[in-house]
């Protein structure tokens, strides 16, 4: 038979925008490490790569579930006692009018299956910029155009509610609040959430509240649930063991879905014809749901003495290198700061990683202002790590602008 060519098999178009920069720029990072170069990754926000590990009690659940052969498929929306733990929590969180909750493999599978089961082609989804790229990956595939709105930075980065209600459209469905804030650390005030409740109830939006952090809060404020201010608005409350309970490679997490029943019966029946379609997320993981919310909490005071430490070591430097500012956080463990730069912020990470073997994230993969360039930096590591890389990143600074 004759030898025919393949035809090119073509992606997509849908894809084409797609970045997700947080691990874009690791190829890179691997051919500086071949050159027999050691790299700081300060990209990923994982801590259990430095000094935080899982809480025994925690890790011993899931185990016993392994042990006791809970390793076939779960239900398709988690086992009941894992969702029982989950509407306690959401209880204790001020959540009164819970209407669904379903766990899934990790959060980010949540805001696929949320986004997926919403979406007609065309519609938008508003969300914040800065912006974790989770969401704008998400949208591409769906197919939906990007519709963006500021946080201000002058404002400790609260979400900018006129440019808010500007954006919103006869096609947009939802907005995204994350709070705490990924990547700049912000944490939204309960008067913002309030406003923002009402813009929401106004236009009949859904809103999808990724609270992921909300128990590393590092000023000691405390953190208010967006659906415990608006038990009328449909709101998708985002939750997880990643980061709570530094357990992020086990990849799991849940949603609470609160307010009128009524109106949000048409959309949990499409999420949850995705939830058996995908059968389940992991299942003896699930077991640690419990021991987890209504276990020990008695990690948290270290980790979160360690994270404020590291903040402030983050903050009182960045604002000390020239040409650089840094708005302080108040939740998470990321910085996101400021920098005076001729060069795309890009070009700026690159050329730190090549030069210093430093790793961060360029402030335009999770969006920014015009004008303004930024970069992410994951506050993880113990201070003496932190401080030799701050000294590498101003001797950089210093050196180039």
């Amino acid at each position: 038979m004759p030898v025919t060519q393949a035809r090119e098999i073509s992606s997509a178009e849908r894809l084409e925008n797609l970045r997700y920069a947080i691990r874009d720029l690791v190829s890179l990072a691997e051919d500086v490490a071949r050159e027999g170069k050691k790299v700081l990754y300060l990209n990923v926000g994982d801590p259990n790569v430095f000094d935080f590990t899982t809480p025994a009690h925690i890790v011993d659940a899931a185990y016993r579930a392994m042990r006791d052969n809970k390793n076939g498929y779960a239900p398709s929306a988690g086992i009941p006692e894992a969702l029982e733990a989950i509407r306690g929590e959401a209880s204790r969180k001020g959540i009164t009018t819970v209407e669904d909750v379903f766990v899934t493999t990790g959060a980010s599978e949540a805001v696929d299956l949320c986004l997926t089961a919403l979406l007609n082609p065309g519609e938008n989804v508003l969300t914040p910029s800065p912006d974790y790229p989770l969401y704008s990956a998400i949208l591409a595939k769906c197919g939906a155009p990007l519709n963006t709105y500021f946080l201000n930075e002058e404002d400790g980065w609260q979400p900018d509610l006129d440019d808010l209600a500007r954006k919103i459209d006869a096609r947009t469905r939802a907005l995204v609040v994350i709070n705490p804030n990924n990547p700049t650390g912000s944490l939204c005030t309960r008067k913002r959430l309030e406003e923002i409740a009402e813009l929401a109830r106004r236009q009949n939006l859904l809103v999808i509240a990724d609270e992921i952090y909300d128990k590393l809060i590092l000023d000691g404020s405390g953190h208010t649930s967006f659906a415990a201010v608006a038990p009328d608005v449909p709101v998708i409350t985002l939750g997880g063991l990643s980061k709570n309970y530094q357990a992020p490679g086990w990849r799991i997490g849940w949603a609470v879905v609160s307010g009128e029943a009524a109106a949000l019966r048409p959309y949990l029946k499409a999420v949850h014809k995705l939830l058996r379609a995908r059968l389940s997320a992991n299942h003896p993981e699930q077991y640690a749901i419990r021991a987890a919310l209504e276990g020990p909490q008695d990690h948290l005071p270290e980790v979160l003495g360690k994270l404020r430490s590291r903040r402030d070591l983050t903050v009182s430097t960045c604002n000390a290198i020239p040409h650089m500012s840094c708005v302080a956080p108040r939740g998470a463990f990321y910085a996101f700061p400021r920098i005076e730069l001729a060069e795309e912020d890009e070009v700026f990470v690159k050329n730190l990683l090549v030069e210093k073997q430093i790793l961060v994230v360029h402030g335009s993969g999770f969006g920014q202002k015009p004008g303004t360039k930024h970069f992410r930096i994951v506050f993880l590591p113990p201070e003496e790590t932190l401080r030799q890389a701050y000294a590498k990143i101003r001797d950089f600074v210093v050196a180039r602008y």
